[in-house]
């Protein structure tokens, strides 16, 4: 943004010359990285830069921006965590380095367990394990409106960021946050919806994931060489956790959708059911336990 500069930078400018450096980065989304960068720096939102797009940019603002386009195209921050918020299921949640960014993929699983309850104002208990932001377990607390939602994290650091989520979109009082691993922080309580996005990449793997990854906690990610310990585990203990007619609703990836169906049915679960997401990929495996 300096030598070959024009002498006015406007809103227009600065969109148009971040985007091709993103894609020459090799960064996916280079249009909508460059606009949500700069309305952040300019303390705007992303409609009022088309509003304003031949708008002159101070040089205090393109000062924000720079340092924030650096952090984006050199150490591939992702946006989320440069901005410190992110949006999902409409609600707008705080994120930092110690949580995963929720991905619209997370979508496909909060929207498939809404349909397994589809009462607005029907009571029911909801589990999320590995509740990370706190994205799933708000975002069925907000639309089922009587749920009493129990969300658990082996992160304490993770959880603060969750329980401030809860309380900034006013759903605190409806949700508690416990430490531990997996079952151990509700052991001997039983729940008519048990939902989570557990670790399951594959430790083997990490050479070859994008370089945004690295700025996500790592145990939130991983889960041993092939990324089914955590699924195991999980599809292993689920059964006394759900309630009789209860529902379970696990997130993974594509390729673990026919093994995960069949230790459900292993442990006891029935109708057990794959969702897909918007791109038609297997990625939320749920089950049923009996009456």
């Amino acid at each position: 943004m300096a030598a070959a500069a024009p002498k006015t930078w406007t809103v227009l400018d600065l969109l148009r010359w971040t985007t091709q450096h993103f894609a020459e980065r090799g960064i996916d989304t280079p249009r909508l990285d460059a606009e949500c960068l700069l309305a952040f720096a300019l303390g705007c939102d992303r409609l009022r830069l088309y509003v304003d797009y031949d708008k002159p940019v101070d040089e205090a603002e393109r000062a924000r921006f720079r340092a924030l386009v650096r952090e984006r195209a050199q150490a591939r921050v992702p946006v989320a965590l440069l901005v410190g918020t992110r949006e999902f299921w409409s609600l707008s949640l705080r994120v930092t380095g110690d949580v995963l960014v929720p991905r619209p993929d997370t979508e496909t699983l909060v929207a498939a367990a809404l349909d397994a309850f589809p009462e607005r104002e029907a009571e029911c208990t909801v589990l999320d394990v590995g509740t990370g932001s706190g994205a799933i377990a708000l975002a069925l607390a907000h639309e089922r409106t009587k749920a009493r939602v129990t969300a658990t994290d082996t992160s304490l650091a993770a959880l603060a960021v969750a329980a401030d989520n809860a309380e900034r979109l006013g759903l605190a009082d409806r949700v508690r946050f416990l430490e531990g691993s997996l079952f151990e922080p509700v052991a001997g309580e039983r729940f008519d919806l048990v939902v989570s996005n557990p670790p399951y990449v594959a430790k083997r793997d990490a050479a070859s994931l994008p370089p945004e990854l690295r700025h996500e906690p790592a145990s939130a990610l991983f889960a041993g060489p092939d990324g089914t310990d955590v699924l195991r585990a999980f599809a292993a203990q689920v059964f006394e956790v759900v309630a009789p007619g209860g529902a379970v609703f696990v997130e993974l990836d594509p390729a673990q959708a026919p093994a995960m169906s069949q230790w459900f049915a292993d442990a006891g679960l029935e109708r057990v059911t794959i969702h897909r997401d918007a791109a038609g990929r297997a990625r939320v495996v749920a089950a049923r336990r009996g009456a």
